[in-house]
């Protein structure tokens, strides 16, 4: 990805990494920062679909397990991936509004 962003292992999407404020920033730099977060931003909601496939598919293992500790697991797995859409929605929304700003 480009100079401006770097991958969130976590959430599994580049996010913005600026290194200097936006109005330092070129007209064409800032303009292809903008590009590139829509097409990021544009891809969350389908990150958000695979998580909660993930998700979908250790309820159903919940549904079946009888090993307490393994429930518990995946108690928390859920949980995990459930935390991670949340914050790609965080991001999704806030970053919508960024967008708007800069694109005035």
């Amino acid at each position: 990805m480009k100079e401006h962003f770097s991958f969130d292992q976590r959430l599994g999407i580049f996010l913005p990494d600026m290194t200097e404020e936006w109005d330092d920033y070129s007209k064409d730099t800032q303009q292809e920062i903008l590009f590139n977060w829509e097409k990021i931003r544009g891809s969350i909601p389908d990150r958000i679909f695979e998580l909660e496939n993930e998700i979908n598919h250790k309820q159903a293992q919940l549904s079946d397990e009888n090993n307490f500790a393994r429930s518990c697991q995946l108690n928390s797995e859920i949980a995990e991936l459930a935390s991670i859409i949340n914050d790609l929605w965080l991001w999704y929304r806030a970053n919508q509004t960024i967008s708007e700003k800069m694109h005035q």
